[in-house]
């Protein structure tokens, strides 16, 4: 059978035990995807029946995101005060650079998301990757003052040597691998890289565009996942995330009912460590032969 060979099979039971800040054993981040697509072609995901391009609804659908969405997600995370992660298409920079500078000015993280999500990783070769990602890196590091110290593959994409080349540009930690609650090691030929947990059930474009589930549905979904995850943490410590597109619950209808499930996480906010995804990678590489997958660094 065929292996990937980046980390080794670690059931969570029986693992090392460790505290989040605090004594908090339940980490919760917020992730937004801030995506662009170009007009009339690439790749973009399909919320209304593909058309032959110019495909006007889909586009304008993904473009209203931007417009509108984006800004009602972050009324709603101001009112709660949370830290914010952006996974960030660095065609932001050009097309909506009022977005960059609302982040910035709230203090969001910005993780590498490519260049635009028309394209992926798997596409492209090596040298092309890595082309790709340095681009991404640089234009980040000049913006924000400071290079990414996460990656999330436009499409959740990669190629055979994605972790290679984001541990050689630097890159601390990686969004792509789902395949754990807690934090693990993957192995890289440039060392380790944090692979940090990404809720793929309950994200928004997973549940309510893929699956079609009613929003009041999906919050109850989320409610249920944050209280349960809760309960087991007590056990060992996790993370659990909010993962999330302006063009899909942006719109009032679903963001009434994400409101409803961020006020009942925050009803909890002293069991519980809300932080940024580069600061939880941070404090999980910290413990390091206590995270599964761990390798000395070369």
């Amino acid at each position: 059978m065929r292996r990937h060979g980046r980390y080794p099979y670690v059931p969570i039971a029986g693992r090392p035990v460790y505290d989040w800040p605090n004594g908090a054993r339940l980490a919760f981040y917020v992730a937004i995807n801030v995506e662009v697509f170009p007009f009339g072609e690439g790749l973009g995901p399909e919320l209304n029946p593909r058309q032959p391009e110019p495909d006007i609804p889909n586009y304008t659908w993904r473009d209203w995101g931007n417009r509108v969405g984006i800004w009602r997600l972050l009324d709603l995370f101001d009112e709660f005060d949370l830290p914010l992660t952006a996974n960030l298409n660095t065609a932001v920079y050009d097309e909506c650079p009022q977005i960059a500078a609302a982040l910035r000015e709230r203090g969001a993280e910005i993780v590498g998301h490519g260049r635009t999500n028309a394209e992926r990783q798997a596409d492209m070769d090596e040298a092309t990757e890595r082309a790709m990602i340095a681009e991404v890196t640089a234009r980040i590091g000049a913006a924000e003052g400071a290079p990414p110290q996460g990656w999330m593959g436009p499409w959740v994409n990669e190629t055979g040597v994605t972790p290679d080349l984001l541990r050689e540009a630097g890159y601390r930690y990686v969004m792509d691998w789902m395949m754990d609650e807690q934090p693990v090691w993957l192995s890289t030929r440039a060392g380790p890289l944090i692979a940090l947990p990404y809720a793929r059930p309950t994200n928004d474009i997973t549940a309510l565009h893929g699956a079609k589930v009613a929003p009041s549905a999906w919050a109850d979904m989320l409610v249920d996942q944050f209280d349960e995850m809760l309960r087991q943490a007590t056990r060992e410590p996790l993370v659990f995330n909010l993962s999330l597109h302006p063009y899909l619950v942006g719109h009032a209808y679903r963001l009434v009912h994400l409101r409803r499930a961020v006020a009942h996480i925050c009803a909890q906010r002293e069991r519980i460590w809300a932080a940024r995804a580069g600061e939880i990678a941070a404090h999980a590489a910290a413990q390091g032969a206590r995270i599964p997958g761990f390798a000395p660094a070369r």
